[in-house]
């Protein structure tokens, strides 16, 4: 049996976190012993009554910034680190698929989750090995782009989904967005399932998928498109 991944989450507040781990793969993979999670409070490595996490930006601006004492001090409370350590922040490089098998074959994981304005700069330079944001978008805190970094490594892991076909015919995982899905009825307020899902030729349902795949690959996202057809045509087009 493959050595159980483990996941911590630095958050100041975890127990947004623990709700998702809780519930459906997530769950279903810490009960089978293919994962486990711990949660770190930030406000337990502060050393004032007031529990205080953030202070003022130097050189000004609006917002407050978290400190970098908890970050490093919670980090260290979890022993040598044994994997990647990833900062969540609006400022890193997207989260992709290739990102996702990559920690879903660590060890260990550490995410580290940043709320009001900022998070002090030595953060991600001395102490995060990455930092990945999900989009050209700005969360309020580093907790809801955890937990899908989180669904989305944990449904790699072998045994999480039940069967390996279930994370391959998803969207990303050959560099194609998925084929659309279908289920019964056969036909609804008029709108019928295509026939050739209903043919049991397997062969054309294949192909149907494959080329629906690359259509809507095509039309949605033109970035993957070229990506994958550079990758098996080459730059000159097809060999």
């Amino acid at each position: 049996m493959a050595e159980r991944l483990r996941i911590n989450v630095v958050t100041l507040f975890p127990e947004s976190i623990a709700a998702f781990l809780g519930a459906s793969i997530p769950a279903r993979a810490a009960a089978a012993g293919l994962v486990e999670y711990r949660l770190v409070q930030l406000r337990q490595f502060t050393h004032d009554r007031h529990q205080t996490v953030d202070d003022y930006a130097y050189g000004g601006g609006a917002g407050m910034v978290l400190r970098p004492e908890p970050f490093f001090e919670a980090v260290a409370s979890l022993g040598p680190p044994a994997g990647p350590v990833v900062l969540l922040s609006a400022r890193g490089r997207r989260f992709g698929h290739d990102d996702a098998v990559r920690l879903s074959l660590a060890k260990e994981v550490t995410l580290l989750c940043g709320h009001y304005k900022d998070v002090d700069q030595r953060v991600a330079d001395h102490l995060a090995t990455d930092e990945v944001s999900l989009g050209d978008f700005v969360l309020s805190g580093g907790e809801p782009a955890a937990i899908c970094v989180i669904d989305a490594v944990v449904r790699l892991l072998p045994g999480a989904l039940g069967d390996h076909e279930s994370a391959s015919g998803d969207s990303h995982y050959d560099g194609l967005l998925s084929p659309p899905s279908w289920t019964r009825p056969p036909e609804y307020r008029g709108w019928e399932v295509p026939a050739v899902l209903r043919s049991g030729d397997h062969a054309a349902i294949a192909a149907w998928r494959r080329a629906e795949a690359e259509r809507l690959t095509a039309e949605r996202r033109p970035d993957l498109w070229a990506a994958y057809r550079e990758l098996h045509d080459g730059p000159d087009g097809p060999h």
